[in-house]
C-alpha cells in the first residue's frame, strides 16, 4: 500500500485482494517485518530523498530486516517518557540506554529509533528520530523468550553507540511528531483483519535466508506469535467444531457467530478508514482494541470447541498445537503496540474530549520531571 514508485499506491481492498490471490495459489510473498510494516511508511512520509533512495530500496527486496527501538523499562505506556539519550558528536549522536519489547530485533540490520536529544524542552519536544544501524560495538541484543516458547521480543542495550546526523528521520527534536506516524500505522496494521501471503524468511543479512530458495523451507515459516485473528480464523474454528461434534452447541455457535461479525466489522472500520472516510480520527485505536477483544473471543472459542487437548500441545496434539499457541499468546495484543488502556485514554482525551488527568504542565522540561527508574 506504499506511494507510487516504491508501490502501486493501492487501498488496502485492493491489496487484500492481492494478498488473497496469493494465498489461494499457494504463492510466498516477500520477507515482511518491521521495515515493511513501520520503517518505510515512516522513512517516506518524513525522510528526505536521500534517506527515502538509501534505505526503502533494502526493505522491499529484503535486504535489510529492520526493528522498532521506542519502548523502554520505564517508558512503556507513557512512551514520551523515555529516557535513552543521544548526544551530538560532531557529525554523529552517541546513544545511551536500554529498549524493550523489541520486535526481531535479534535479526535486525537497522531500528527506528526514538531518543530523548534535548533534555532542557518538554517531554514530547526533546525527541529526535533515527535510522539506527544494529550492527556496531555498543549495541548488545538479549532476546525474550515467552510463554508460548518462542522470541519474538527483545531487549536492547546501547552503550555509547552511534548514529550519524544524516540519518536522523524528521526535524531535530521534532521525534515523537514523526513516531505518532509510525505508532499510528502500527495500530492500524494490528487492528486489520486483512489477508497476508505467507513468507517463510525474515528481512535482512542476519537470519541467513535470503540466499535460500523458496522450496528449501519445507513449512519452517517462522513463528513470530499466536497468528492473526480474521476469516481463515474463523473457518478453523467451524470446521474443528464440526469435527469434534462441538457444532451443535448452541454456545459454541454463537460464539463462533460474535467472532465473525467482529471481524466483518473489523474490515469495515479498516477499509473505511483508508479511503479516506475516517469518521472519528480515533480509527486506528478502535481498530487495535478491538483485535484485542478478537483474541481474547477466540481464546475462549479454540479452549472450549477443544476442551482438555487445549492443553497438550505439540505436532501430535489437536490442531498441531496452532489453537493452543493463539491461547498462550492472546495476552500479548493488549499489551503490544500500546496497551489497551493507552488507546482508551487516547480515544477518550483526542477523540471524546475528555479531560486529561491531572499533571505537570506540557511546557515543563523534561529535566524537571519525575523520572521512573530504569530498574
Amino acid at each position: 500500500m506504499l506511494p507510487e514508485p516504491w508501490g502501486r499506491g493501492w487501498n488496502r481492498a485492493e491489496a487484500g485482494t492481492f494478498a488473497s490471490a496469493m494465498v489461494a495459489k499457494g504463492a510466498l510473498g516477500p520477507p515482511t517485518g518491521i521495515g515493511m510494516m513501520l520503517a518505510a511508511p515512516t522513512i517516506l512520509a518524513h525522510g528526505s530523498g536521500e534517506l527515502v533512495e538509501r534505505y526503502v530500496p533494502n526493505i522491499l527486496n529484503g535486504r535489510d530486516g529492520w526493528c522498532q527501538l521506542f519502548s523502554e523499562p520505564g517508558a512503556g505506556s507513557d512512551l514520551a517518557g523515555l529516557q535513552t539519550k543521544a548526544e551530538r558528536d560532531g557529525d554523529e549522536w552517541v546513544v545511551n540506554g536500554q529498549k524493550v519489547w523489541t520486535s526481531g530485533g535479534q535479526w535486525a540490520d537497522f531500528g527506528i529509533l526514538v531518543a530523548r536529544s534535548d533534555a532542557d524542552l518538554p517531554k514530547h519536544k526533546g525527541l529526535s528520530y533515527f535510522a539506527f544501524p544494529m550492527h556496531q560495538p555498543g549495541v548488545e541484543v538479549r532476546p525474550l523468550r515467552e510463554m508460548t516458547g518462542h522470541a519474538m521480543f527483545n531487549e536492547v542495550f546501547l552503550a555509547d553507540a552511534r548514529v550519524a546526523d544524516a540519518d536522523m528521520i524528521g526535524d531535530l527534536n521534532d521525534g515523537w511528531r514523526v513516531a505518532n506516524t509510525t505508532l499510528m500505522i502500527e495500530r492500524a496494521s494490528i487492528g486489520g483483519a486483512g489477508a497476508a501471503a505467507p513468507s517463510a524468511a525474515i528481512a535482512g543479512s542476519v537470519a541467513g535466508h535470503l540466499g535460500r530458495p523458496a522450496g528449501s523451507f519445507d513449512n519452517e515459516a517462522v513463528r513470530m506469535g499466536g497468528g492473526g485473528i480474521g476469516h481463515k480464523r474463523v473457518r478453523q474454528f467451524i470446521e474443528l467444531a464440526r469435527s469434534n461434534g462441538r457444532i451443535e452447541d448452541p454456545s459454541v455457535r454463537q460464539e463462533i457467530a460474535r467472532l465473525y461479525t467482529m471481524v466483518e466489522i473489523t474490515a469495515w472500520h479498516i477499509g473505511r478508514t483508508r479511503t479516506g472516510n475516517a469518521a472519528t480520527g480515533g480509527e486506528g485505536n478502535l481498530a487495535k482494541l478491538r483485535n484485542s477483544d478478537m483474541t481474547r473471543l477466540a481464546r475462549e472459542i479454540g479452549a472450549s470447541i477443544l476442551g482438555a487437548g487445549a492443553t497438550i500441545t505439540g505436532s501430535h496434539s489437536p490442531t498441531a498445537g496452532d489453537v493452543q499457541e493463539l491461547i498462550v499468546f492472546s495476552p500479548a495484543p493488549s499489551i503490544y503496540g500500546g496497551t489497551d488502556q493507552v488507546q482508551r485514554n487516547i480515544i477518550g482525551e483526542r477523540v471524546l474530549g475528555l479531560a486529561k488527568e491531572p499533571g505537570p504542565s506540557s511546557s515543563t522540561p523534561f529535566k524537571e520531571l519525575l523520572q521512573n527508574p530504569a530498574r
